[in-house]
C-alpha cells in the first residue's frame, strides 16, 4: 500500500477475507497515518474520495 500512495493513490482498501476485516489507507501526509481496521466490516464506502462507490463485503466474505 506504501507504494500506491507514494504514486498518489487517494484511497486504499486492504480486504483480509479470513478475519472479515479491511484495512483503509488514506493519502500520505506528514507524518504518514496508519492505516484505520475495520473490523466485521459488512459494506464500505469511498466518500468522500469516491463519492457514491460502495462495495458490499456480504458477497466478498461468503466467496
Amino acid at each position: 500500500m506504501a507504494a500506491y500512495q507514494r504514486n498518489g493513490a487517494r484511497l486504499g482498501w486492504l480486504l483480509i477475507p479470513a478475519e472479515r476485516a479491511v484495512e483503509i489507507w488514506e493519502p500520505l501526509a506528514d507524518p504518514p497515518a496508519q492505516p484505520r481496521r475495520l473490523d466485521a466490516a459488512t459494506v464500505l464506502d469511498a466518500d468522500p474520495h469516491f463519492p457514491g462507490v460502495t462495495l458490499d463485503l456480504e458477497q466478498i466474505w461468503a466467496g
